[in-house]
């Protein structure tokens, strides 16, 4: 397991936090209430090893085949159904929404290999992820990659705690499957917009696995 340089700053803040917080408990109330210095210890400790958790990537071995769409991030699956894009598309698509938790792997990765024709960022509201407006109110960041003659939409969307999109893609860019297409810092989802009739190989409420589970077969 490795830490993602998402999260350099953030543990590095973390850490600072925890220290002065620890310091001052025990510099001023070590004698007088020392089971109180502990408790805020174990406690303060407990939420830097969280952060640290968070910024994770787990070693694991990625699926790469042409045929498939794979999870693009770590979750569980809440939406699969058509319905209309007006970003991109402007027509009807398959959506499948995957939803991450806090501690979940939050790194995001390209569910297909291919050319990114298209990569806009959205301001937006901060909606509960799983709130079906989240996806087309919410801050948000939709890439589309073409593979052949097929288009396929990614999109990462803010949640209520998320309050940060990264996304390393730039449009003409050639890029791999299950390569980092971005992160998103403390709960999301991710939606997958594919052309309808497309097999999907996942059910809701399955969880899945970024860079490993199959969501779909083209």
């Amino acid at each position: 397991m490795t830490i993602h340089r998402e999260g350099y700053k953030s543990i590095a803040i973390g850490t600072l936090i925890f220290g002065a917080i620890n310091f001052a408990f025990f510099y001023f109330f070590s004698a007088s209430l020392p089971a109180l210095c502990w408790v805020v210890f174990v406690a303060t400790l407990g939420l830097l090893l969280f952060l640290i958790s968070f910024f994770r990537i787990p070693k694991r071995t990625l699926t790469v085949n042409d045929n498939l769409v794979v999870s693009p991030c770590d979750g569980k699956v809440v939406v699969i159904e058509e319905t209309i894009d007006e970003e991109y598309f402007k027509g009807k698509v398959l959506q499948v929404s995957i939803f991450m938790s806090p501690a979940n792997v939050h790194v995001n990765l390209n569910p297909v290999a291919g050319e990114v024709v298209y990569s806009q960022y959205h301001k937006g509201k901060y909606l509960v992820a799983w709130n079906p407006k989240s996806s087309t109110e919410n801050e948000r960041h939709s890439v589309v990659y073409r593979k052949g003659g097929t288009e396929i939409l990614a999109k990462q969307i803010a949640g209520a705690l998320a309050k940060r999109i990264v996304n390393y893609l730039q449009v003409g860019q050639k890029v791999n499957q299950s390569e980092e297409m971005g992160f998103i810092k403390f709960g999301s989802r991710v939606d997958l917009l594919l052309p309808v009739g497309t097999k999907i190989n996942v059910a809701l409420n399955q969880v899945v696995q970024g860079g490993v589970s199959v969501i779909a077969t083209l």
